[in-house]
Order: C-alpha cells, then sequence, then structure tokens
C-alpha cells in the first residue's frame, strides 16, 4: 500500500507542474505566503521545520490534525466550486439564443431604415425633375443669345473687312481683323451650317486678298530692280505690318526676306568677286558697309517694321551668310595668295565684327542649327587657365604686322562666334603650317641659345633651375593654342595638336637629352681607358661641379614640361569639340619627359657610384687576416663618406624644388651601392677575428652614413623616407649578418651551419661558399661544410626544386666579375 500511495503522490506532482508563466499569474492574482503554495515545495523540508528536534515530535498529534482540518476546508471549497460549474453550460445555451434574437431584430430595423431612405430618394428627384429643366433652358437660353451676338459681330465685321480692304485702311483692318479671326473660332462646331461655313470662307478670301495686297504695296514701295521709293516708308507701310502679323506667316516671312534682299542688293555689286574691295586685304570695308547701312536703316525704317520682327538683327545676320558665302567662294578661288599675315588680319577683324554684332543683338533671330551657342567651359585647376579672362580677351598677335589690335570679342556666350569665320576653317592649314615653320625655327634657336650660353651657372641657393627655353616654348604654345580656338575648335585643334606632339619630342631629345652629360662607360661595358686607369690607381673620371648642376637642372626641366604637359592636355581638350576629344592624348610626351628624369638620375646615380669604387676595390684587396688590432674607420670608408659629402649636398640643393626625385635617387644609389659592397666584401679573404670585427666596424659606419644620407651637409636636418630607410637597413643588415657569420667559431660544424640558416636565410650554396672563402677553410673542410649544410636545408616550398639547377645555370654577379678580370687581364698581356 505505501509503494502504490507513492507512486500516486508522485504521479500527482508531475500533473501538477504548471508553466513559469502560469505559475506566476496564479502568484500575482493569489498572493500567498504559505509555504504549501510555493512552486518549489519540498515535503521534507516543510517536515523538518515543523519538527526540527525530537522533542518537537511530542506534539504531532496536534499537528496531524490541523492538516486534516485544512484539507477538509479545501476539500469544501473544491466541492463547492464543481458544484457552480454544473449550470454553466445551460445558461450559455440560453444566453446565445438571446444575442440570436436581438440580432434578428436589429437586422429588421436597419431594412425598414433602407425602405424609407429610397422613398425619400425618390420624392426629391420628383421635387427636382422641373428644377432641372429650368437650368437646362437657362443655359440653352443664353448660349443661343450669346452665338446670336457672336454671329452678328462676324457678320458685321466680315462686311467692314471687306470694305476697308479695298480702302487700304490698314490700321483698323489690324484690329478688326484679330477680332473676327477671334470670333470665327467659336464657330468651328457649327461649320456644317450653310451660312456659318459662307461666312468662314469670306473671312479666309478676305485674308488672302489683305496678303496678296499688303505684298503688292511693298512690291510698289521697294522694286526689286529700281530704287527705294524717294517719299520713303509710309504710314500705309506701318499699318500694313501690323495686319501681316495677324495674316498667315508666310506673309510676314515674304515681306522680310524681300525687304532684306532689296537692302543688301548693293552689297552683292559692290563686293563682287571680281572687285578689287572683295579681297581679305580690305575686309574692314565690308563690315564699315554694313554698319551704315543699320545706321540708315533704324533712321528711316526704324519705326515701319514692328519691334519684335527685330529687322535690325535679321539685316545683320543676312549680311553674315551672304559674306560668309562670299568670302568662302573667293577663298576657293585665290587660295594660293592667302598667307598668314592676311588670314590672320581677316579673321581678327571678323572675329571682332561677331562681338560688335554680339553687344548689339540678342541673336533672337538666328536659326536653329545655325550657329550653335557655345557652352562655358567647365572650372579647371591647371595654369593654363590663369588670368584666362585678361588673355583670351587680348587682342590676337599677328607677327611682322603693324596694324591696329582691337580687343577680340569673347568666345564664350556670343551667339555669333563662327556665324561668318567658319568660313576660314578649311584654310586654317596655312595657319597650321605657320606654326609647324615657326616652332622649327624656336628649337633650332634653343639649340644655338644653348650652344653659345653653354650650360646654366650652379646656384644651390635657390635650387636647380630649370632651362627658360622651357618657359619659353610653353608660353608660345599657350598663345598658338589660344589662338587656334578662337578660329575653330575643330579639326585644326586636332592638326596644332600633333605639332605640339612633335617639338615637344624634339625638345626632349635635342635640348634636354642631347645635352645630358657623356660618361665613358655609358655604354654598359668597360674601356681599355677605364682599364688603365684602374692600372695605374687614379681614380675614375667623375662629373664636375657644372656638369652635376646641368644634369638637375635638365631633370627639373624635364618634371617642369611633364606637369605642363598634362595641364596642355586638359587644356587642349577643354577647348576642342566634344567629339574630337578622345583624339588629343599626349601620354606618349610625358612618358619621354619621364625617360629624360629616368636618365638624369641614373647619370647622377653612376657618378656617384663610380667615385666610390676605387675605395671599395682597396677594401677587397685589404690583408684583413694581418689585422691586429680594432681601430676607427678604414681609409676606405673614409674615402667613400668623402665623394658622398661631396655630390650629395650639391645635388640636394639642386633638386630642391623636386624632393621626390632627389628620394629617388638616393633609392636607386642605395640599390646599387649596397649590393656592390657586399659583392666586395666576399672578396675580402681569408679574414681573421680581428680583421672581421674592424669590417664590421666599417660596414656600420657605412650603415649610419646611408641612413643619413638624404640630410647629409644639411644644417636643416630631416628625417629619411621611410621607403629608403628601410632598403638600407634591409641590405646594410644583410652585410653585418655576412660578417657575424664569419666571426663565429665553425666547430661544431652543425651549430656553424644551423647559425649560417638563421642569420642569413640565405639557402644558396654559393653564398655559403664565398663565407667558408672569407673564413680561410681548407677544400677539404670546405666538402664537408657543404654537405652538411645541404643536409640541414629546410625543403623546399612546392615548385622549387630545380632551383639549385636554376641557379647553376644563371651566372651570378661575383661570376660575372670573374670573368670580367679574366678578359681584362687578357688585354692588360696584349698591350
Amino acid at each position: 500500500m505505501e509503494e502504490d500511495e507513492l507512486e500516486l503522490a508522485a504521479g500527482l506532482e508531475a500533473a501538477l507542474e504548471l508553466a513559469p508563466a502560469v505559475q506566476a499569474a496564479i502568484e500575482q492574482v493569489f498572493p500567498s505566503q504559505d509555504p504549501l503554495d510555493r512552486a518549489d515545495f519540498n515535503a521534507v523540508e516543510y517536515i523538518n521545520t515543523l519538527f526540527p528536534t525530537e522533542q518537537s515530535l511530542a506534539n504531532i498529534d496536534e499537528v496531524v490534525n490541523k492538516i486534516r482540518l485544512k484539507i477538509r476546508k479545501l476539500d469544501d471549497s473544491i466541492r463547492t466550486v464543481v458544484r457552480g460549474q454544473t449550470n454553466v453550460g445551460q445558461d450559455g445555451r440560453q444566453a446565445l439564443e438571446e444575442a440570436q434574437k436581438a440580432i434578428q431584430q436589429l437586422f429588421g430595423k436597419i431594412k425598414d431604415i433602407k425602405d424609407k431612405a429610397e422613398k425619400s430618394e425618390q420624392m426629391v428627384k420628383e421635387i427636382t425633375r422641373d428644377i432641372k429643366q429650368l437650368d437646362h433652358a437657362k443655359r440653352h437660353l443664353t448660349t443661343s443669345i450669346t452665338t446670336l451676338n457672336h454671329l452678328h459681330m462676324l457678320a458685321g465685321g466680315v462686311d467692314s473687312l471687306e470694305a476697308m480692304t479695298r480702302r487700304r485702311q490698314y490700321g483698323e483692318v489690324a484690329n478688326l481683323l484679330q477680332g473676327v479671326v477671334n470670333v470665327l473660332e467659336h464657330f468651328n462646331k457649327y461649320m456644317g451650317i450653310p451660312q456659318i461655313r459662307q461666312l468662314s470662307e469670306r473671312v479666309k478670301a478676305a485674308q488672302n486678298e489683305l496678303g496678296q495686297q499688303i505684298l503688292a504695296d511693298f512690291e510698289e514701295a521697294f522694286p526689286s530692280q529700281g530704287t527705294k521709293r524717294p517719299g520713303g516708308p509710309s504710314n500705309v507701310l506701318r499699318d500694313a505690318c501690323l495686319v501681316a502679323n495677324v495674316l498667315d506667316p508666310r506673309i510676314k516671312q515674304e515681306i522680310i526676306k524681300k525687304f532684306i534682299k532689296q537692302h543688301l542688293s548693293e552689297y552683292l555689286v559692290l563686293f563682287q568677286e571680281n572687285q578689287d574691295v572683295a579681297w581679305l586685304d580690305k575686309i574692314d570695308r565690308r563690315y564699315a558697309w554694313i554698319k551704315r547701312q543699320l545706321v540708315d536703316y533704324e533712321e528711316k525704317y526704324g519705326r515701319m517694321f514692328p519691334q519684335e520682327w527685330c529687322m535690325t538683327e535679321r539685316i545683320a545676320v543676312e549680311f553674315c551668310h551672304v559674306t560668309r558665302t562670299e568670302l568662302a567662294k573667293i577663298m576657293r578661288t585665290r587660295a594660293k595668295e592667302i598667307e598668314v599675315k592676311l588670314l590672320l588680319f581677316a579673321i581678327q577683324r571678323t572675329t571682332n565684327f561677331e562681338g560688335l554684332l554680339a553687344k548689339r543683338f540678342s541673336g533672337c533671330t538666328l536659326a536653329d542649327g545655325t550657329v550653335k551657342k557655345p557652352e562655358a567651359p567647365p572650372p579647371s585647376t591647371n595654369p593654363f587657365l590663369e588670368d584666362e579672362t585678361g588673355t583670351e580677351t587680348d587682342e590676337i598677335v599677328i607677327e611682322k604686322s603693324d596694324t591696329d589690335k582691337p580687343k577680340k570679342p569673347k568666345v564664350p556666350d556670343n551667339p555669333f562666334h563662327g556665324i561668318v569665320s567658319k568660313c576660314f576653317e578649311p584654310h586654317l592649314y596655312v595657319y597650321i603650317e605657320s606654326q609647324d615653320k615657326n616652332l622649327s625655327e624656336l628649337i633650332d634657336r634653343f639649340v644655338a641659345d644653348f650652344k653659345a650660353q653653354g650650360p646654366p651657372k650652379p646656384n644651390v641657393d635657390e635650387g636647380g633651375a630649370v632651362l627658360p627655353s622651357c618657359a619659353d616654348l610653353f608660353v608660345y604654345y599657350k598663345k598658338c593654342m589660344v589662338q587656334c580656338s578662337q578660329l575653330s575648335t575643330g579639326e585644326p585643334m586636332i592638326a596644332l595638336t600633333t605639332i605640339f606632339q612633335k617639338y615637344l619630342r624634339e625638345y626632349a631629345w635635342k635640348i634636354l637629352s642631347g645635352n645630358l652629360p657623356k660618361t665613358t662607360s655609358s655604354s654598359g661595358g668597360l674601356t681599355i681607358t677605364s682599364l688603365l686607369k684602374e692600372k695605374e690607381g687614379s681614380e675614375v673620371a667623375k662629373f664636375t661641379l657644372e656638369e652635376l648642376c646641368l644634369i638637375c637642372s635638365i631633370l627639373s626641366t624635364a618634371e617642369y614640361c611633364l606637369a605642363t604637359t598634362q595641364q596642355l592636355e586638359e587644356k587642349l581638350k577643354e577647348k576642342v569639340d566634344a567629339s574630337l576629344v578622345e583624339r588629343i592624348n599626349l601620354t606618349g610626351e610625358t612618358d619621354t619627359f619621364s625617360i629624360v628624369i629616368s636618365n638624369s638620375i641614373q647619370l647622377l646615380v653612376q657618378d656617384l657610384d663610380a667615385a666610390c669604387d676605387p675605395a671599395l676595390t682597396a677594401m677587397s684587396k685589404m690583408q684583413w687576416q694581418n689585422v691586429e688590432h680594432v681601430g676607427d674607420q678604414s681609409p676606405y670608408v673614409t674615402s667613400v663618406i668623402l665623394h658622398i659629402k661631396q655630390n650629395v649636398p650639391i645635388i640636394r640643393d639642386n633638386l630642391a624644388s623636386t624632393r621626390k626625385y632627389f628620394t629617388q635617387f638616393c633609392i636607386k644609389f642605395a640599390n646599387s651601392f649596397i649590393p656592390k659592397f657586399i659583392n666586395h666584401l666576399f672578396k675580402c679573404k681569408p679574414i681573421s677575428m680581428v680583421g672581421a670585427e674592424q669590417l664590421l666596424l666599417d660596414t656600420h659606419s657605412l650603415k649610419m652614413v646611408l641612413l643619413d644620407l638624404p640630410s647629409i651637409g644639411s644644417q636643416v636636418v630631416r628625417k629619411a623616407p621611410a621607403s629608403y630607410t628601410r632598403i638600407v637597413v634591409k641590405g646594410m643588415t644583410r652585410a653585418e649578418m655576412i660578417l657575424k657569420v664569419v666571426m663565429a667559431p665553425h666547430e661544431p660544424p652543425v651549430v656553424f651551419v644551423d647559425n649560417y640558416i638563421k642569420l642569413l636565410a640565405d639557402c644558396s650554396t654559393d653564398t655559403f661558399q664565398k663565407i667558408l672563402d672569407m673564413k680561410g677553410l681548407k677544400r677539404s673542410e670546405q666538402s664537408s661544410m657543404l654537405e652538411l649544410f645541404r643536409q640541414r636545408l629546410p625543403a623546399p616550398p612546392s615548385g622549387v626544386e630545380n632551383s639549385s639547377s636554376l641557379s647553376l645555370s644563371t651566372p651570378t654577379p661575383e661570376q660575372e666579375s670573374s670573368r670580367i678580370r679574366k678578359l681584362e687581364k687578357l688585354i692588360k698581356k696584349r698591350l
């Protein structure tokens, strides 16, 4: 029985485990301090609380009775609740039936309201039916009265219009015709009525009659073959122009066309192709003639034509079209007589006249597509835009000409730009050929001046000077570019760009590269002279101070040309038509100047490198096994430092304006000198322990000098560039590691090999062989060392299995130098 009770209790406990959220809700609704109500109730703990000691068991009967009483009360409460829920289902069904009855009653009431609303709507329609009929009647009556009034006005207006047309009362006709046309528009939907259609036809007939009559009056007043009527313009013609505004636009265009043609008929006679005044040298007379005609028109006919017709501008525009056609025709006929001075003179006068038109007129009469208003160029930062407003508004400089120089108008914001001057574009090849010739002479003059004046004088205070010819060249380029862009922004600009490219390359090769000092070993090989000088122990020929300054000046000039050429390319792209921008490319020319810069830096590096060669040779020829004590730095180090202190400050001061190229010089020298120093270091064999210590001291001294190279001899100490410092530290640290390996004892061999691999991390057997030679080991000892070295080498990564074979197939610098020495000995023997 006890086991069954325990199982039942366990089952009840499992069934009464509630979710935490449910338990929290119960505690919130029914708060209780009774331990029996806790979710984590433990019966053992509760009993221990009731009977903490053995003595407390004496009142166990009393505690059991209390618990039984409490159980009885709980049973009564549960029984009451259960009985209270017996009638809940029946009460729910009753409530549902009552709700359904209420919904049915509500539906019936809604239906009654809808029926009453429909009856009310029908009643309102019956009430307002008569009112709507009255509204329609009123609207139709108003429309009928208005239409009858318009019809009366139209009939009367047509009669009056026909009468006034016969009497040529154009002043009254202008106002009446506009009103009749407006009234007739109201009858467009009644054109099916015969009477209305008849009135419309009478209006059209009156308009046609007016148009023919006005044209006849103008023909009579301004005959095509005759001269203007002596009486001048009349009020009748002025009123006739007002009528023409209302008539078909073709009437207005015909009047304007005939008047302008008659007005310019004298011009075509005076400036015929066979007349002397028709040629370019007297082009001023054309523009003077039209100025007089425009003044004469304003005085005589300014009030005859309506202001919105812009007759003065139309006359000027038609004159420009005729002039462009005539000039193009005569220039094709006499193309061989066109000279640069004459062409520029004509273009200058023409652009001045176009500028005058832009100041006087708005350009509203220009036909679409005839002359497009140029867009203002986008802002740019290149120096070619410097003081552009002053430069581009200056006069066009005509070479070898004493003619007047009136101010040239700005090309941007000029709607008349090119309206006449466009005819000169096919002949601009004359201008391009002239510029080709002028630039050729300019380059020849630069070459002659350089030979006559010699290289620039040393000027270490202000840095390397840019050659004056460079500035002269680009100033001339700028003048040509501005001048050509005023003449045309099409193909001539492309042709001029080609000329610019040609002479930029010539300047780079003839003036810059052509004047770089030559070295005795510029071909890259040895000469007999250099071999003899080395045999005699004399120093290698160095560049003089003037030659060093010249190289720096050429480098600075090339750098200036490089930057300015890039800006020139940007400016040319701004000036040329958008469709031709892709054809402008000066990359080849900038590359040429980059080559000049690279060659100049290489010359400076070779000069300093060659100056240090005798000292390194002396280092490799010293008997390092006989050195007995470590002293100050060796004489060869002092010699290297001396050459560096002589050359580097001069180069730095002359390249003060181009610091980045001085940094390049330092980097290239370090990349050249350090490997050469290490190669000579390998030639120092054998070396004693003291000798290795002396070499280590010398290497450290050279390292310190090289680290200080960029600011050596300068009053202002600057931190060397990080890229340069990394190269020096890496290279010279390798030299120091080589000497430390040489200083290490070779016994035991395993420790020596491991120490070599750790310090140098060089897996080449050739380098290890050189280290052994420097230590002065015998061949037998070297063989065992080499075998051990090969065994101790770490496993090569994949793809590098044939590294040893590659190193054997490719000659090392040391092998090359040994071959050169053999060749040198052979030449000396034959000499």
